[in-house]
């Protein structure tokens, strides 16, 4: 069986927090990203989705390798590049890019979109310089652009025009992995469509697998077959996208797709019950003993603040970091099969 394309082991990124002062000592460390793992295949797109802060913007920036993880593995192709120098990253940046969240913040104003999308394959000489500007042209029209504004600046499109040059460049070089980091989430709900359709169009038309970090459970369910949710630098659950809409296994998960409106329901005339967590998410300086997510859990036992849930099968083809998982049989929702009731 062929390896896949990226494959993170037990990812860590710790950032110390410091004091001020002439002598600066480390005072803890923001847990961003604690010891997660996942797969991505070739040409397939997993969604990686969370609350802000969980550390999903963190991951993408780890595979990427634009920081290097405290600890863990991130192979790619059966290369660990966790740990992998300038020199040694320098030939995969051609297969791994990202598309950056701010169209308006990602694109230099002082160059021309000419410039910016041309700039990797001035970098990896890749073309020669006289077919450059017609390499550039042409990846305006793929992204539905026209041709002749490569002279132009960015100030002179608008979001949706700017993530698309930004979508451009990120293709420059025929990556094999697209790393987006929430590319709709700037831009008009009326644009939203049209981007997310353009990377769906690109992704067959080129076998691009993509990790897609987004905080909108719609947009990464129509672009995603497979989704991740984290929650305080963790996965907590990943399940096909059917099966983690339809019959979520972790509480937190449950209390996402709540806050999601349902157009169904509400033709229907029905009312998707809508679950409020308690209190605020804990430090990831000081995070929760055992499973990260009890101090919210209406479901919480002692049993959760002293043995952190493993993420493993809990019916289903998915995976879930939870005790007392839901929509599962009686006997299943313990780990010592004692029954309880729900609360």
């Amino acid at each position: 069986m062929a390896a896949p394309l990226l494959d993170v082991r037990d990812l860590v990124m710790h950032f110390p927090v410091r004091s001020r002062g002439i002598v600066s000592r480390t005072l803890g460390h923001v847990k961003a990203v604690d010891n997660i793992s996942f797969t991505l295949e070739a040409g397939q797109s997993l969604g990686l989705v969370g609350e802000s802060g969980c550390g999903k913007t963190t991951t993408g920036r780890l595979v990427t390798r634009l920081q290097r993880p405290t600890s863990g593995q991130i192979l790619f192709e059966g290369q660990d590049i966790a740990n992998a120098s300038p020199r040694e990253l320098r030939p995969l940046r051609r297969d791994i890019q990202m598309i950056f969240q701010d169209p308006y913040t990602s694109l230099n104003p002082r160059h021309t979109v000419g410039s910016i999308i041309g700039a990797p394959l001035e970098i990896h000489n890749l073309v020669p310089k006289n077919k450059r500007l017609a390499r550039v042209q042409e990846l305006l029209e793929i992204v539905g652009l026209s041709p002749e504004h490569y002279n132009r600046y960015p100030h002179e499109f608008s979001g949706g025009q700017r993530q698309r040059i930004g979508i451009a460049r990120a293709l420059t070089l025929q990556p094999k992995l697209l790393v987006a980091d929430e590319p709709v989430s700037a831009l008009d709900v009326s644009i939203q469509a049209q981007v997310i359709n353009l990377m769906q169009d690109l992704q067959k038309e080129f076998n691009i697998a993509f990790l897609f970090i987004a905080h909108d459970l719609a947009i990464v369910r129509h672009f995603c077959p497979e989704i991740a949710v984290m929650y305080l630098g963790k996965i907590v659950e990943k399940a096909p996208r059917e099966q983690l809409y339809m019959s979520p296994k972790h509480p937190y998960t449950k209390a996402l797709l709540s806050a999601v409106p349902d157009i169904g329901q509400v033709i229907a005339g029905g009312r998707r019950e809508r679950i409020r967590l308690t209190g605020d998410v804990p430090s990831p300086i000081n995070p929760p003993s055992g499973c990260p997510f009890r101090t919210r859990c209406w479901k919480a036992q002692d049993i959760c603040a002293t043995m952190p849930p493993p993420l493993e099968k809990k019916g289903g083809a998915g995976l879930a970091a939870c005790h007392f998982p839901e929509n599962t049989n009686p006997e299943n929702t313990n780990p010592e099969n004692a029954t309880r009731d729900a609360a």
